[in-house]
């Protein structure tokens, strides 16, 4: 298929698939600058230009043709699309007023392209205040056009359906195992659309949560699901550190505690085992091991560790799995983790973390963990003695 571009107005049926998406976001021609909404038709044409892929890129232009506008239409474009790309006209003042209503009323959460003759160190300061993709910013339309077309790279094929998931989440590992599970069991997404996202790292490049309102055949049952949400983040890697007792009630177990903001317990902590993800490049199984040097500063072997599979941790909220190995600890180790209980540990400083030293008995009658590290801790005691 040879590279084409399509554009689509305000209230226009877009094609059946594509490969990528761009959203234009011009302000309404004002007095102080009556030509910059005529900026779109130039913008086209350096598309065409410079969209070199074997694919179709489309290109939703606001304004519909006629005078009859479809605000719900050109919300559901912006929903949609790869890329948010801002041109702004020359008066400095109307063109961060602009850009700080649209993406406040648009819930913008892909990656953000900033463009205009009168972007400057201004723009810097006011698009960090919001979570939102990483961010580009262009003084000349060449440099915007191009600017979007590398985010792009080479797009993704997406139809019907598909086309409501913008590339940043559809190129996710938690995205494609989430929708490798969903058309294995026969489903087909009929729509999806955009909720939120949360980037996290230089430029919020790294996309962590994501969540889209999704509506899916369930082929099983012959109907229409469509009233949920999908929320996913990358899977974690867990690694369960225990010294086995003369009873499953009295094997020792390593837990760590951390304050999370989401946490409804008693001390407003989460106790739970070492584990995490993020480590660019890490297995599963390496990851683990990271995760429990960073978490209690016990560093183990990967030659000593078994694994446990992986599942999903609370499948009616999350899409994310947990891969689950275990170790058995020496008495060294025990008495290395006891001594270190009063030191703080974690990756960073987000990550404040401290190890706890519990049995199964007391983990079970004082409530400490949620069900889903209960049932993860179960899971290796019981193999630890099969």
């Amino acid at each position: 298929m040879a590279a084409e571009v399509v554009t689509v107005r305000t209230g226009e049926r877009p094609p059946r698939y594509w490969d990528a998406s761009v959203f234009i976001a011009m302000p309404a021609p004002g007095r102080n600058d009556p030509e910059s909404f005529s900026s779109w038709p130039e913008m086209v044409s350096l598309f065409q230009e410079l969209w070199k892929i074997d694919g179709r890129l489309v290109l939703f232009v606001p304004g519909p043709r006629d005078d009859h506008r479809n605000d719900d239409s050109e919300d559901r474009e912006l929903r949609r699309a790869d890329v948010v790309m801002f041109w702004l006209p020359t008066d400095a003042a109307a063109s961060l007023a602009f850009l700080n209503t649209a993406l406040l009323a648009g819930n913008v959460s892909q990656h953000v392209v900033v463009g205009g003759p009168a972007v400057g160190p201004e723009v810097d300061h006011l698009l960090p205040d919001a979570e939102r993709g990483a961010v580009s910013v262009a003084s000349t339309l060449a440099g915007a056009v191009r600017a979007a077309l590398d985010v792009i790279g080479s797009g993704a094929r997406r139809r019907d359906g598909e086309r409501g998931v913008p590339l940043p989440v559809w190129r996710s590992g938690s995205f494609q195992s989430w929708y490798a599970a969903q058309r294995a069991a026969g489903n087909t997404m009929l729509r999806a659309r955009l909720v939120w996202t949360f980037h996290l790292g230089p430029g919020r490049g790294f996309l962590f949560y994501w969540a889209l309102h999704v509506s899916m055949f369930v082929a099983a049952e012959d109907r229409v699901k469509s009233n949920e949400v999908v929320i996913s983040r990358p899977d974690i890697s867990v690694l369960a550190l225990y010294k086995r007792g003369a009873t499953i009630g009295d094997t020792i177990v390593v837990l760590i505690r951390e304050y999370r903001s989401s946490a409804s317990t008693a001390d407003a902590f989460v106790h739970e085992l070492p584990g995490g993800s993020g480590s660019e490049g890490a297995q599963a199984v390496e990851q683990a091991v990271i995760e429990a040097e960073e978490e209690t500063g016990l560093a183990i072997d990967v030659s000593r560790i078994r694994s446990h599979g992986s599942r999903q941790l609370a499948a009616t909220l999350s899409a994310h799995r947990a891969h689950l190995f275990a170790a058995e600890i020496t008495d060294g180790e025990l008495a290395q983790l006891s001594a270190a209980r009063a030191q703080p540990h974690g990756a960073d400083g987000t990550e404040r973390t401290w190890t706890e030293i519990t049995t199964f008995a007391e983990i079970c009658r004082d409530r400490l963990v949620d069900w889903a590290t209960l049932g993860m801790i179960t899971q290796v005691l019981l193999a630890a003695r099969a």
